[in-house]
């Protein structure tokens, strides 16, 4: 007799957080454009491919030296009543191998570009292609209380970290015209 409450019953909207999976704590504000270089302390090239149809990211990192990181993504959102206090969802990350990278990636996908500066306590991701502009500061947490008690960063214009507009797997399909009136609405007005 057969589970009707497994995963595999459920159908791809379901939820089963795993032993694997880690909750994912950040908070996300918009910059005015790219840290200043001074303040800098590392910098990596990120390719993100949204899988279509999934909640899957297949990611590909590039160090400085030429290391490449590759790994698949699974991101489910919070739900929680209330303000999420940094809390995104759960996150599970496997590492992969070039041979399995590259099969996974003749999946469809829509793709997304960033370099990510380190700026303590900071990630700043600086967007390429049609999202040209756009800057997103993070800064992430191993606790409820630290992302509550994290202040404002200088040099940021507003927090979007409840605004679902700012995330990546939307940002991907977004339209430059629209990722432009979201800026607007912020007084950010990028070229």
């Amino acid at each position: 007799m057969s589970d009707t409450n497994s995963p595999a019953h459920q159908g791809a909207s379901a939820t089963h957080p795993g032993k694997y999976a880690r909750v994912e704590r950040e908070r996300r504000f918009l910059m005015p454009g790219p840290p200043d270089p001074s303040t800098v302390t590392a910098t990596r090239m990120i390719t993100d491919r949204y899988l279509t149809g999934t909640r899957l990211r297949l990611r590909r990192v590039e160090l400085p030296d030429g290391t490449l990181e590759r790994k698949l993504t699974q991101k489910v959102p919070a739900r929680r009543p209330g303000g999420t206090g940094g809390v995104q969802g759960l996150i599970t990350n496997t590492y992969l191998s070039a041979a399995e990278y590259d099969l996974l990636a003749t999946l469809p996908a829509e793709v997304l570009t960033k370099t990510r500066y380190s700026v303590a306590p900071l990630g700043v991701d600086v967007f390429g292609g049609h999202l040209d502009g756009l800057v997103l500061a993070e800064a992430e947490f191993t606790t409820d209380e630290e992302a509550h008690a994290f202040a404002f960063p200088a040099g940021c214009v507003a927090e979007v970290t409840d605004d679902p507009r700012f995330t990546g797997g939307r940002l991907v399909g977004t339209t430059r015209r629209d990722l432009l009136a979201w800026l607007a609405e912020h007084g950010l007005h990028p070229e």
